[in-house]
């Protein structure tokens, strides 16, 4: 079963979460998602949540009780049929079990919700600085899980929208296109901007129904797809109009691998984009490249990486630092509810440190391998607000073994948690289940990292430099804002000017810069379909 850790609110639908993976892949089954809070009609031959029938609060009868029994049960399965009472109660027990902050959750009678509406009600409702403390509950169809954590594949143009105005009049642009997907064919560039989308002006959204119409052509649910979009490409005077037809697209996790020779030595960029399977073998050949191009400087470009893969966190970092310093050094430790404090609920096997792992583990390369090392005593990071989860591993567990991590660009999502993805009945859901620590015992950092002089909504500082996000030039061209300030960093020189006007580190310039602060979007379809950046 694979060890996931944070994955925001949907990884699927171009929307870059926050997951991280430990060892293989995710289990089977995984289907449904939606919401609702229409009441159920709980089936009386269903099992009781507790002991003597029916439902009694604070009482939780085992999870594995229920598991399976579908209200749907799906064909060539193991699904047993069942209720969306047993649904639910088997959602009320494995929160009570495995959730992070159990001990927090509102117990409300499992049979007056439809699922998985009772599910986004089982978390704490806790707040930490005036934040929700668990912002990374969802859920999602297995099958999409399974297709995008494994092949990287989903339905869409294979364009990566960001948000670069939260406040009317609303204004999305493209962050990064993949290679050879629609929204590539259609000429669409970082910073190409939508001005409308199937006739709905983005200037003058303000409707229920006109969000649903802007997201229903932003994101589409399926392959086969058209929509009409109004474009303006960056530094053009005049938009247009293309139609975009959704194909099921393959993402190309690792891009724009390059070297940049300069007067204080070679430097090397990769732009990495997901933690997911296809992930191993393509950092493989990049650092491969950038090994035997003899790089003395690492410019890693992690402003639109949600997480993913916990091993494959751990690979990367161990390829940049190397044996010398990551010999006997632990990578990660993860610290799970009170109830669990010496054994790994989820896999029933006594708690061990994760080391930084330095061969293949077979998620696209064949395993054992050894991996390639660039063995740097300090790395680069470019990072934004979605920068979460495994990608804030490898910052976490570089500092946890004083490898010098310079962040260049904004504050990060602050996902210290991670979770094991469980499919029930179709749908695969995933709850907060464990804290991860450091080397050095750290793990507070729910409000991020932040380069030191941020000007505000900081978390934790790290030596660097604020940088708002820059669509005016391809990523990994080295005029890009926060690709040259690490350059400028790197030839000694300080950190940019602040632009003036820039509030909570969002630029009031008329360049695009997207919003750097990571605080929720004014609607719930900006936040859960496109990435907000800073």
């Amino acid at each position: 079963m694979a060890k996931i850790r944070s994955f925001r609110e949907s990884f699927s639908r171009a929307v870059r979460c926050a997951v991280c993976v430990v060892a293989v892949a995710c289990a089977a089954g995984c289907g449904g998602g939606g919401g609702g809070s229409a009441p159920a009609s709980p089936n009386p031959g269903d099992p009781p949540s507790a002991p003597g029938g029916g439902w009694a609060p604070g009482v939780f009868a085992p999870y594995t009780a229920f598991a399976g029994q579908c209200r749907v049960p799906r064909p060539g399965t193991n699904d047993l049929p069942g209720s969306t009472l047993t649904e639910n109660n088997w959602l009320r027990s494995w929160h009570h079990e495995l959730y992070l902050w159990y001990d927090e959750i509102v117990d409300r009678n499992p049979a007056l919700y439809a699922t998985p509406a009772y599910f986004d009600l089982l978390k704490t409702p806790e707040l930490v600085d005036g934040k929700p403390k668990d912002r990374f509950h969802f859920s999602m169809p297995t099958e999409e899980w399974i297709a995008l954590s494994q092949s990287g594949e989903s339905a869409g143009y294979g364009v990566q929208w960001a948000v670069v105005s939260q406040e009317p009049p609303l204004r999305v642009v493209a962050a990064y296109v993949h290679p050879d997907s629609p929204a590539k064919m259609a000429g669409i560039e970082r910073g190409t901007e939508v001005l409308e989308v199937d006739g709905v002006d983005l200037a003058s959204v303000s409707s229920t129904l006109a969000l649903a119409m802007v997201e229903a052509g932003l994101f589409p649910t399926r392959a086969g797809e058209t929509h009409s979009f109004e474009l303006l490409d960056f530094g053009a005077t005049e938009p247009r109009t293309v139609l975009l037809t959704s194909e099921i697209v393959s993402l190309a996790p690792v891009q724009n691998v390059q070297m940049i020779e300069t007067q204080h030595g070679t430097v090397g960029y990769l732009l990495f984009t997901d933690h997911i399977a296809i992930a191993e073998d393509m950092l493989f050949d990049a650092i491969t490249e950038l090994r035997d191009a003899g790089v003395e400087h690492l410019v890693l470009d992690i402003r639109y990486n949600g997480g993913g893969y916990l091993a494959i966190a751990s690979q990367l970092a161990y390829m940049i630092a190397g044996p010398t310093h990551t010999a006997g050094r632990i990578f990660e430790s993860m610290r799970f509810n009170d109830k669990h404090p010496t054994t790994n609920p989820v896999t029933r096997e006594p708690l061990t440190p994760m080391p930084f792992i330095d061969v293949t583990v077979g998620f696209s390369r064949n395993p054992g391998e050894p991996l390639p090392t660039l063995n740097l005593g300090r790395v680069y990071v470019l990072t934004g607000s979605t920068t979460c989860s495994a990608s804030e591993s490898i910052i976490n567990a570089l500092r946890g073994i004083d490898v010098e991590v310079i962040q260049i660009g904004g504050t990060t999502c602050g996902k210290p948690y991670g979770f094991y993805p469980a499919d029930n009945c179709g749908t695969t859901y995933f709850a907060i289940q464990f804290e991860s620590v450091n080397e050095k015992g750290f793990a507070e950092y729910p409000n991020g990292f932040s380069p030191e002089n941020t000007p505000s909504d900081r978390g934790v500082p790290v030596p660097g430099c604020y940088v708002a996000d820059d669509f005016s030039k391809p990523l990994g061209d080295p005029e890009e804002a926060r690709f040259a300030a690490a350059l400028g960093h790197i030839a000694g020189e300080g950190c940019p000017p602040i632009p003036f006007g820039s509030v909570s580190g969002v630029s009031k310039s008329a360049a695009p810069v997207a919003t750097s602060d990571g605080v929720a979007p004014k609607s719930p379809w900006l936040e859960n379909r496109i990435v907000v950046v800073p």
